[in-house]
């Protein structure tokens, strides 16, 4: 097993579950944008209740079908990669919240995965 030890960025983009972006939801078009622009991996959080700076109490206890979840998108990478792709967030957001974070990361990768000993976060 191969330990890498690096300082990268942590981006958490908290946004809706109905939030759009054209006909699409936004966490789906965030993802295949952050896959393009070559980001070594990225996760989609789910949240069961959250409220935002409305104080509306969204939860997935209520038969409000209308009421939209909170999503959390957090990635891992180096400062560089992470300025490179916010212009193109800011475009797709027409709300939410976006935090960053600098991290101190361990990553395991086995000796003959090949892709991920050269991948970086």
């Amino acid at each position: 097993m191969t330990k890498f030890i690096s300082e990268k960025v942590l981006m958490r983009i908290h946004i809706g579950e109905n939030d759009k972006h054209g006909h699409r939801p936004l966490y789906e078009a965030i993802m295949d944008l952050l896959i393009a622009e070559g980001f070594a991996g990225a996760t989609v959080l789910r949240g069961i209740a959250g409220f935002g700076v409305h104080s509306v109490y969204h939860t997935d206890k209520l038969l409000d079908l209308s009421s939209a979840l909170p999503i959390i998108i957090e990635v891992v990478a180096a400062q560089e990669k992470v300025d490179g792709v916010m212009p193109k967030i800011d475009d797709m957001m027409e709300g939410g919240l976006i935090t960053l974070e600098n991290v101190r990361v361990v990553r395991y990768c086995d000796e003959n995965d090949k892709v991920c000993s050269v991948r970086e976060p």
